[in-house]
């Protein structure tokens, strides 16, 4: 808009000053908004109290639009004004330079501002309905305590979870040690090994060290659940977690892991560098670590739909995938087998909300606030859900953790009946190293997680080249990640019965703590916790024994009866002698029918099929 275009006045305003339509409920919100953002660099007041100080401007102009008067006496109107006046906050001088200099922006602005104002009833009607009664810009100071003190929960339930089994997995006489895994891979890699698996066990891969490992990451996972260094404790976390991942193999690359080690980067750029978090601190909000947080959880939710309705599997789409999920799934839950003797339409059902909330609910995250909260509602049902019918360890407490980020301070106020804390929104910008590092953080994963949300539109797409160097060099640290849970259902639940014989005539089996094993076990519940190798048997089933050599090693520790691995079983058939021979059968499990186990007492059918290990012994 050129210099011609503008009013003058004689009666120029210290500071520039907005006059608006008191009458305007719609008004009246959005001022609200305004000057919290603008704070003292720019006075408001109605054109009722203020307007006649202003001859040279109609009256009938204050009633079509809000009017600025600057310092030098120009008027501006319209969505030129709001954004003129927005441009005096350091975050809104990005309007003011799109109205000035991009293509059409003005034009379009203004005919959305003319259409505004002419339903301005209907406008704050849309308000109400979206925002609430309030507008202002929302701060998460509460969610902020919950959700880091709900990560060291969980941190601390992935340390003790995996130290009651670290010596059993991968100890020095565990199924898969570590330290010959190191060497294997120095030997193949040399010099760059430790950059491709980045761990501390590079150090120390005694048993000894990985019980230290274990013992620093609880400890410091009840220093953030007390709320004590939250960022310390999170970039400790991080370390000893992500050391233990690298040294689990395949014993810790479940999704879950990785989405924990995720998490807990980007919430070190989140976490208040102080030494202790309080009820009512209000300690700067590191908005950009807020947003990273949040991009994660859309990540999350959309490419674990998305991956659904592209990988070519039919059951997602003529939404019979359930028919299927609850008997197949790792480690079900009783309520699992009842879901699975429900209605096939009841089922279609449950997939079609499946889909809708993981596809389209965390569009919700980025929308005003009521809007925001229903999608959190219907993210923590579905995990809920999920969480009652199957035991994924601590993946849904997790997700609903990252959800708490979606409830404001106005939100919880409301719902705990509390009033609000009084100068709270003026603390809003990040100190400046914290502010920085998250900027830096921005710069370098927003490309990656781009990229990754797209691969879920189209999964044989190949990145650009250096978009794919740089991410295979940040892959090791597990700090930006794709995500998509059975985006193929299996559709039979093949499982792995592993026997011993001390003649190669009898043979006895293995009882496992919480895979299906005999007929008449029930599911169990088992989540939070996490037994890694019951979960891992069921990955072993669908495929053959020389895919997963970590199997081999299992069967050697039978074999030699190893007190480390004997433990994670339920029974020993062998607790004096080990057995001579161990051996490994194929069988199709599947959920008995009601009527089935009315009559029998079994929770499964199952059918041989096949041998899955040949009987061998040490020799």
């Amino acid at each position: 808009m050129n210099r011609e275009s503008h009013r003058y006045v004689d009666n120029r305003p210290p500071k520039p000053l907005l006059l608006w339509d008191g009458d305007c409920h719609f008004c009246r919100r959005w001022v609200e908004r305004w000057r919290e953002s603008t704070g003292d660099e720019v006075e408001y007041a109605t054109s009722q109290e203020a307007g006649s100080q202003y001859p040279e401007i109609p009256s009938v102009e204050f009633q079509k639009a809000v009017q600025l008067v600057d310092t030098d006496g120009k008027v501006s109107s319209g969505a030129e004004a709001v954004f003129r006046s927005l441009a005096r906050a350091r975050r809104g001088k990005w309007m003011m330079w799109s109205y000035d200099r991009l293509p059409g922006f003005a034009a379009f602005t203004e005919l959305a501002y003319v259409v505004v104002a002419k339903n301005r009833y209907l406008a704050s009607a849309a308000t109400r309905l979206m925002w609430g009664e309030d507008v202002l810009r929302p701060t998460y100071f509460t969610a902020r305590r919950l959700f880091l003190r709900s990560l060291g929960l969980i941190y601390l339930i992935a340390f003790v979870s995996l130290w009651t089994q670290v010596d059993g997995l991968i100890g020095q006489n565990g199924i898969s040690p570590v330290g010959e895994y190191l060497s294997f891979a120095r030997a193949q890699v040399g010099a760059q090994a430790p950059l491709l698996l980045p761990s501390l066990c590079w150090v120390d891969s005694s048993d000894t060290f990985l019980h230290f490992l274990c013992g620093v990451g609880a400890a410091s996972s009840v220093l953030l659940l007390a709320g004590f260094l939250p960022a310390i404790s999170l970039l400790i976390l991080y370390v000893c977690y992500l050391s233990l991942t690298v040294a689990g193999q395949t014993f810790l690359s479940f999704q879950w892991d990785i989405l924990l080690l995720e998490t807990g980067f980007l919430a070190i750029f989140f976490a208040p560098w102080k030494w202790r978090l309080r009820r009512n601190d209000a300690a700067p909000l590191a908005r950009l670590g807020l947003f990273l947080l949040k991009l994660l959880l859309f990540k999350l939710m959309f490419m674990s739909g998305l991956v659904k309705l592209t990988s070519g599997d039919d059951s997602w789409w003529n939404l019979t995938a359930l028919h299927y999920h609850f008997e197949t799934q790792p480690l079900p839950t009783p309520l699992g087998w009842w879901m699975q003797q429900s209605a096939d339409g009841f089922k279609r059902f449950a997939t079609g909300f499946v889909l809708f909330v993981e596809v389209l609910a965390p569009f919700l995250i980025w929308g005003p606030r009521r809007l925001r909260l229903i999608g959190c509602a219907l993210l923590v049902t579905l995990q809920g859900l999920i969480a009652l019918t199957g035991n994924y360890a601590f993946f849904n407490l997790l997700t609903i953790a990252l959800c708490l980020l979606l409830i404001d301070d106005a939100s919880w106020s409301r719902a705990l009946r509390r009033s609000k804390r009084n100068g709270v929104r003026t603390a809003s910008l990040s100190p400046g190293v914290q502010h920085c590092c998250a900027v830096a953080a921005l710069v370098l994963l927003l490309p990656i997680n781009g990229w990754l949300i797209f691969s879920a539109f189209k999964p044989k797409a190949s990145p650009p080249r250096s978009l794919a160097a740089f991410y295979s060099s940040l892959e090791p640290f597990r700090i930006v990640n794709g995500y998509g849970l059975f985006r193929v259902m299996t559709r039979t639940r093949p499982e792995i019965i592993v026997e011993g014989s001390a003649d190669g005539i009898d043979w006895v089996p293995y009882t496992f703590r919480w895979k299906p094993g005999e007929e008449k076990d029930p599911p169990r519940w088992v989540a939070p916790h996490q037994p890694r190798l019951d979960w891992q048997m069921w990955f072993a089933a669908l495929g053959g024994a020389r895919e997963n050599i970590w199997f081999y090693g299992l069967a050697a520790s039978l074999l030699r009866n190893s007190s480390s691995v004997v433990q994670l079983l339920e029974r020993n058939p062998f607790p004096e002698r080990p057995p001579r021979y161990i051996r490994a059968v194929l069988y199709d499990y599947r959920f008995s029918t009601r009527r089935e186990r009315r009559e029998t007492g079994r929770w499964w059918m199952r059918e041989q099929k096949r041998e899955y290990l040949r009987p061998v012994s040490l020799n």
